[in-house]
């Protein structure tokens, strides 16, 4: 089984890439969160540090775009080629309405024949492989019939299916059942994405879809950076691992954001998915919450990793 690290804005940049990659190594490809591309001759200084070849040594990085603009597209492409990228994906799965209200992400996939112009003038200039990360539809699931017929017009490098639509958000389950056609219906390699959380999970899927060699995790792994260790080689995350996982994140935060308010933004972010993971984690859930100075902080963590547990997930 192939494992790929999902793209999550303000979650997976590269300080987060180096420090998973140096303390589990057994992803085979991280997707950057999305650059929105431009005419312009130069990329953020965000977007830039985040994908630059130097920031993200020893791992595979697929940088993913968020456009519906096929020039942009093109002309930013060429530009990340510069930078030694073969091969680029694109947002057509994010859900977030201010997204979605520019038909950016999973809001494309309503304006169906303006998408097959993008993804043919795309295709027919495309200067490294084109990979693509999509709902099944914007408001129902039915519309994926109409949608893998215009996919599968063109050599995409892989269809990374998150089989609910943009309505559903992260509510619901994934719709399996218009996965498994899916897997019949396109003419492209197909990779699932969808709540896959735990070893039970993992191994519920694997039983029912045999066939499929390739996963993308996100929240999954953000709860359990050791999940993919887990499935593989039946190792367990270790409190100690991820109290140095945790400590090289938050070393490398402080080394490049000014100030106590950043640095507790970012690693709040981050405890927002992991503290689940540690037993009776309620209280202190609250304490790093309320945490304003990285003091407080510091406090509330080694508390947490001092006398709870890691939960059997």
């Amino acid at each position: 089984m192939n494992f790929y690290f999902a793209p999550m804005e303000g979650l997976t940049g590269h300080i987060y890439r180096n420090a998973h990659n140096a303390f589990f190594n057994d992803i085979d490809k991280y997707f950057s969160p999305f650059i929105v591309p431009n005419q312009s001759e130069s990329f953020k200084t965000r977007e830039l540090n985040d994908i630059l070849p130097e920031n993200n040594q020893g791992l595979v990085l697929i940088p993913q775009l968020l456009t519906n603009n096929a020039k942009d597209f093109i002309h930013t492409s060429k530009k990340i080629k510069t930078l030694g990228y073969n091969e680029l994906n694109l947002n057509l799965g994010c859900p977030s309405r201010t997204v979605v209200s520019k038909n950016r992400g999973s809001g494309f996939l309503s304006k169906r024949e303006e998408l097959d112009i993008f993804l043919n003038e795309i295709f027919s200039q495309a200067v490294t492989k084109i990979s693509l990360k999509i709902r099944i539809g914007k408001d129902e699931p039915e519309e994926f019939y109409d949608l893998i017929e215009i996919f599968n017009k063109y050599p995409i490098e892989e269809l990374i299916i998150h089989p609910r639509t943009q309505r559903d958000f992260y509510k619901n389950k994934p719709n399996l059942k218009i996965f498994k056609e899916a897997l019949v219906l396109s003419k492209n390699p197909v990779c699932y994405n969808g709540d896959i959380f735990t070893i039970k999970d993992y191994n519920t899927f694997s039983a029912d879809f045999s066939s499929v060699d390739t996963l993308m995790l996100g929240r999954g792994l953000l709860l359990n950076p050791g999940l993919t260790s887990y499935i593989k080689n039946n190792i367990k995350l270790e409190k100690g691992l991820l109290k140095d996982f945790h400590d090289k994140i938050y070393e490398d935060y402080k080394k490049i954001l000014f100030g106590d308010r950043n640095v507790l933004f970012k690693m709040k972010e981050l405890w927002f998915y992991m503290i689940p993971v540690f037993s009776d984690n309620a209280k202190y859930a609250k304490k790093i919450k309320k945490s304003e100075r990285l003091c407080d902080y510091e406090e509330a963590v080694s508390s947490l990793f001092r006398e709870q547990d890691i939960l059997e997930i």
